[in-house]
């Protein structure tokens, strides 16, 4: 679901949710709540999963079936330059398309005007690594219910995006699909890290103003586009199925690039 009005009005956006001149009191001793809304787009166009139909920077047209990410270790910048760092065990989100309410994540925050957003696109080594009566809710490695763990290599998939291609061969199902299942935190078994920081800035498109007794609301545009168009782009018919390897860098330094800021409402 998407609570973005269309790219033409961004400009009145902007003027109507984010400015605010007014200069408001700050206690930094109440919090107050804040809300990362993640959009999920491709290109200038939504995304719609199994249904809209987009073409990469290499002319490969492609639809998505499933997106899903998880968002963690956020840390947000006031104004003058004091960092709050969500506690860690609050700090573990999983955005899944075609779950709406998972993609708005909701903080209760110190009041202040933030600048910067920071988060891990991922799950850090040490949660990784630790007993699983530390992993709980989207960690929890027992639900199964998001498949967003691999049981037979002790790791969570920080990036799933799947979907259908004409440009995909042919697999073992008779379908043309492509799957980037992309993990993989550094360990010694597997030094392929793929762990990425995220940091966004807010000032361009208006500051998260957080006060008690009101939602500040920052809209973050996720783009799909990005996973394939990049340096290098990402062809599917010559890497269709990435998982481990190598070539998983390559897809996690493109998508590193997805999340812009689009306005704010306050």
């Amino acid at each position: 679901m998407k609570r973005i009005f269309p790219f033409i009005m961004a400009g009145m956006i902007l003027t109507s949710c984010s400015k605010n001149d007014k200069i408001e009191p700050v206690n930094t001793e109440v919090k107050a709540p804040i809300i990362l809304e993640f959009d999920n787009i491709a290109g200038d166009n939504n995304l719609q999963l199994n249904a809209g139909t987009y073409i990469n920077a290499l002319g490969e047209q492609f639809t998505v079936n499933t997106l899903k990410y998880f968002v963690s270790n956020i840390k947000l910048t006031n104004t003058n330059g004091t960092q709050y760092i969500v506690p860690q065990d609050s700090s573990y989100f999983l955005v899944d398309e075609s779950l709406p309410e998972s993609t708005d994540i909701r903080l209760n925050v110190p009041e202040g005007d933030y600048k910067t957003v920071e988060f891990v696109l991922g799950v850090d080594s040490l949660r990784s690594t630790m007993d699983l009566s530390k992993r709980t809710g989207v960690l929890d490695v027992a639900s199964g219910h998001d498949g967003m763990y691999w049981s037979w290599a002790s790791g969570y998939i920080f990036f799933k995006m799947e979907g259908t291609s004409p440009a995909a061969p042919v697999d073992g199902t008779g379908q043309r699909k492509f799957r980037y299942h992309i993990g993989g935190f550094g360990s010694a078994g597997s030094p392929i890290n793929n762990v990425k920081i995220i940091k966004i800035d807010l000032q361009a498109g208006g500051l998260a103003k957080v006060r008690k007794g009101r939602e500040s609301q920052v809209h973050l545009m996720a783009d799909v586009m990005k996973v394939f168009n990049g340096a290098p782009n990402v062809s599917i018919a010559a890497n269709s199925n990435v998982m481990s390897g190598l070539f998983s860098q390559t897809v996690s330094s493109n998508y590193s690039n997805m999340f812009t800021h689009n306005h704010t409402h306050n």
